[in-house]
């Protein structure tokens, strides 16, 4: 062998070393790294859940480390205090989000980027601002009759259905599809009638759930080993996904343009973007609006509702909901609370129980990345601006520093001497924390109200047929941003017939079924 051809192949295996642990940014100085495989990094031990993992290299690595991800370089917070530093003391350098080849490069190149997953800029900006404005408090309050008519459709086939069914009810479909409806009817002045069969339901739940796992931090290796793109066989899934999720949100987009320009639309938030001749928003950022209405109503609500019901379904579930029962009934010791929890949230252990769910079943384990626009620091540690960051939103909902007993479903926790801070970060935290949160609450105060009035919520008889508990275990796609609940069954009683009949009456008129 030649000495140029023995140099020539040393220089090749040493810079296939380098490329095989190098980054797209440097390793942070002062910040405790995970080591990792050649080309892949951390991601083969991260394996299909990624929240356990983290929590479990935080114990032998500090609250807060990095880890090598292919070409990616992350930086995770894991505990409490960690994730208030970095995502609101520091809130204003953690502000934007990274890019990622499946999402954004292949599933967004049609309708655009959510608001949620948009890098900051301009546009970012004044999407939110809009957003924000169609979604604080006062104009929340507004959309009451929404949910009163969505949350009525859903309880009333709870009811027939039960009928049937003698054996418990998978409440899966019936709050999809009150969540989904509530932010159709809020973006686009349109709802779909029918059973939670339809099949336009189904095909958006089933669309958007698959492009949840696009989203997800530990699905799509593409994403960070760049060679993997060259197998086109998650490309061709992605832009599937794509495709079916462009048919429905063109036809709903086209149909509300066509009822204003008939006169006949109804009022809803893209409807007044659309018809304001002082809206600053072109195009491409309405239809990024539509898409976040659509894809944000399925990420948290139906999650919290389903595994709250799963829980006040279990023993311990029975003892709780019998307070938030009898909670009710000191408030509104006149049965109005069907109505008033529309109004107003004057029961606090429904509030406090609202949070517990948030807490305990943070439906986004992982919450949705962030980029550093700023240098940032943590532990005297100084890092650079550009660098990732992923929030262990589920094993701060758990820190025991922060929260008693955190293993413990407690709505206690919230009343009386409750935590200091934010209560949870369910839905984020800090600067891009998600936008539609007084929504989601009002959305998830109503329905347990409602529910916990209706019904006496028990577990099925078949011991197979009840949910699993664990907040991580419990998803049914342990790879996807939000968890999807595995199947479970539940028993709903009617407690008052009469006052039932006579709430469903007044709240669905003259709704189709």
């Amino acid at each position: 062998m030649s000495v140029l051809l023995f140099v020539a192949i040393i220089a090749v295996c040493y810079l296939l070393f380098r490329y095989a642990y190098s980054t797209e940014t440097p390793k942070i100085e002062g910040i405790p790294e995970v080591p990792g495989l050649p080309f892949l990094g951390g991601l083969v031990a991260l394996g299909e859940c990624h929240a356990r993992k983290a929590k479990e290299w935080s114990e032998k690595y500090g609250d807060v480390f990095q880890v090598r991800l292919g070409r990616k370089r992350i930086v995770f917070a894991n505990s409490y205090a960690s994730v208030k530093d970095l995502w609101i003391t520091q809130q204003s350098s953690l502000i934007s989000r990274p890019k990622f080849h499946t999402f954004h490069g292949i599933v967004s190149t049609s309708q655009g980027f959510t608001i949620g997953t948009s890098p900051w800029d301009a546009s970012c900006k004044a999407k939110r601002r809009a957003a924000a404005t169609a979604l604080n408090r006062p104009a929340v309050q507004t959309y009451m009759p929404v949910i009163d008519l969505e949350s009525a459709v859903s309880i009333q086939e709870l009811v027939n259905d039960s009928q049937k069914r003698k054996f418990g009810i998978n409440p899966v479909a019936y709050f999809q599809r009150y969540a989904l409806n509530t932010s159709l009817t809020l973006n686009y002045g349109y709802r779909i009638d029918g059973s939670v069969e339809n099949e336009v339901l189904k095909e958006i739940i089933d669309v958007e759930r698959l492009i949840s796992n696009f989203r997800s931090t530990s699905h799509n290796w593409q994403d960070y080993v760049p060679l993997l793109r060259y197998f086109k066989g998650k490309n061709e899934k992605a832009v599937e996904a794509r495709k079916r999720r462009d048919a429905y949100l063109e036809v709903l987009l086209k149909r509300l343009k066509d009822d204003i320009r008939s006169g006949v639309d109804k009022p809803c938030i893209t409807g007044n973007i659309l018809k304001d001749p002082e809206a600053k928003l072109n195009h491409e950022e309405i239809k990024s609006i539509c898409l976040s209405m659509v894809s944000a109503g399925l990420d948290t609500v139906p999650g919290n509702v389903i595994m709250g019901l799963g829980y006040l379904s279990s023993p311990h579930g029975q003892t709780i909901q019998q307070k938030a029962f009898e909670a009710i009934r000191e408030v509104y010791p006149n049965n109005d609370a069907w109505d008033m929890c529309l109004k107003e949230e004057k029961v606090p252990y429904i509030t406090a129980l609202v949070k517990e769910v948030l807490r305990f079943w943070i439906v986004i384990p992982i919450g949705l990345p962030r980029t550093s626009i700023g240098d940032m620091t943590y532990n005297g540690a100084i890092i650079p601006a550009g660098t990732t960051f992923y929030m262990n939103a589920w094993a701060a909902n758990y820190d025991p520093a922060q929260f008693t007993d955190p293993e413990a479903f407690s709505p206690e926790r919230y009343l009386n001497s409750a935590p200091e801070g934010t209560p949870h970060f369910a839905y984020g935290a800090g600067s891009r924390m998600c936008a539609g949160s007084h929504l989601a609450n009002r959305e998830l105060y109503a329905a347990f109200v409602r529910l916990i009035c209706a019904f006496e919520i028990t577990e099925a008889d078949r011991v197979e047929d009840r949910p699993i508990l664990d907040a991580l275990e419990c998803n049914g796609i342990p790879t996807s941003l939000t968890t999807d609940p595995k199947d479970f069954k539940c028993k709903f009683r009617v407690r008052d017939e009469g006052l039932l009949n006579g709430w469903l009456e007044k709240s669905l008129g003259d709704v189709k079924m």
